[in-house]
């Protein structure tokens, strides 16, 4: 057995457990002013008069709002000049005041009141006509606004969106890395608590605790967990399973850090590997490495999908979805959402940008016996791509080196 696996108690792995120290700062007030003025001149290239923005990661991208959205509409109108205007229930006035991170103007409705005709009225004082709306926005909301506007007027902000937030600044490739550091360590941490008979159920509730306890939002934003069979399944399947010598374990779990993820796949062996589940893992981690290594500015999303397919293709596996083999995209971008673009997959031309963040997990599927996903983020630099986490070493050494709270 690995030093790495089965070597703790669970008290000895709580025993590690404490606040994180290297915090990574908040987004400055600046930042969010700055995001609002590329929306802005995103919104004249593209001939659009104005945004609305509805509740969820992306107003919390350009406000600093982390409300998830609800039937009551709230959203920002962002017009090409003055300030954006806040669209809210007026009872929320004060919690809204209390997280909002841009000046605005607001237009607060009562219950009774249609919000959509004050988004109409504003439009109108400001001389705008042509609105975008947020890909997020549930389509209630389209048609409250197509009773006040002409529904050909309503045009889709996913472009603005993307535009403005696909490409991380600084800042937030700092509160990414910092939610990434707190994951591997839990994730070590976890491996590290792994004995036969643990129930997944077990592992999941330790991994909750300790995203908890280094600080995370709020513990963990998800996990999987999975033994053995289980494994084969992508987002695996109910019930509790309990460890057996010879198992595989896969775990996927991730947090949030002031709302931006981590998302980090570990698969490794519980006692030693049989030859089929050790050919299966370094080709796994052959076709991270090579999708890792086609990532350059301006290569397209989907050539980097091709690099990882080309490695198991040659050794026989798929073609395309075919099991056994990779039934999905390589990889998916990161940020305020856990899925967002770019979308490393056939098909997408999106050209790569420094910035750009996006998982890298060419799982490999073997129908009926296990599977083995190895996930690690990149960002995009200059030249090629640099990790977030140092992906697995070997199937029975899941971690490169150690972290450390």
């Amino acid at each position: 057995m690995s030093a790495q696996i089965g070597h703790l108690t669970l008290d000895e792995a709580r025993s590690q457990l404490r606040r994180w120290q290297a915090q990574a700062a908040p987004i400055s007030a600046d930042e969010h002013q700055q995001r609002i003025e590329h929306a802005r001149a995103l919104m004249q290239a593209q001939g659009v008069d104005a945004m609305l923005v509805n509740a969820g990661t992306s107003l919390r991208y350009f406000a600093g709002v982390p409300w998830g959205a609800t039937e009551r509409l709230v959203a920002l109108l962002i017009t090409r000049d003055g300030d954006p205007v806040m669209l809210c229930p007026v009872f929320e006035e004060g919690s809204l005041d209390a997280v909002l991170r841009i000046p605005v103007s607001k237009r607060l409705w009562e219950e009774h009141e249609d919000p959509y005709a004050l988004v109409a009225q504003e439009l109108r004082e400001r001389g705008a006509s042509a609105l975008a709306l947020d890909p997020g926005a549930a389509f209630v909301i389209h048609t409250g606004l197509a009773r006040h506007l002409d529904r050909a007027c309503i045009t889709d902000a996913t472009a603005i969106i993307d535009g403005c937030r696909m490409c991380k600044s600084p800042a937030e490739l700092a509160l990414m890395q910092q939610a990434c550091d707190m994951t591997l360590f839990v994730q070590r941490l976890a491996a590290g608590i792994a004995h036969e008979g643990i129930g997944t159920d077990v592992l999941i509730r330790f991994i909750d605790e300790a995203h908890r306890a280094l600080g995370a939002d709020n513990g963990s934003t998800f996990c999987i967990a999975q033994f053995g069979h289980a494994t084969a399944f992508p987002h695996g399947i109910p019930g509790v399973q309990h460890l057996r010598e010879g198992e595989l374990v896969l775990i996927d779990t991730g947090c949030t850090v002031q709302g931006y993820h981590s998302d980090i796949t570990r698969t490794w062996i519980y006692g030693e590997a049989d030859a089929d589940q050790r050919r299966i893992w370094e080709l796994e981690k052959a076709a991270q490495q090579a999708a890792f290594d086609a990532v350059r500015p301006g290569v397209a999303c989907e050539d980097v999908d091709a690099a990882a397919r080309r490695v198991l293709e040659a050794a026989g596996l798929g073609p395309d979805y075919r099991l056994p083999g990779l039934p999905h995209r390589t990889g998916h971008g990161c940020g305020l959402a856990i899925h967002e673009a770019p979308y490393i997959v056939r098909g997408n031309r999106i050209a790569l940008k420094p910035g750009m963040c996006a998982s890298n997990e060419p799982m490999i599927v073997v129908p009926g016996r296990f599977g083995v996903r190895l996930e690690d983020h990149f960002h995009v630099t200059e030249d090629g791509a640099q990790w977030f986490t140092p992906p697995s070493v070997a199937i029975d050494v899941p971690f490169a080196e150690a972290s450390s709270a």
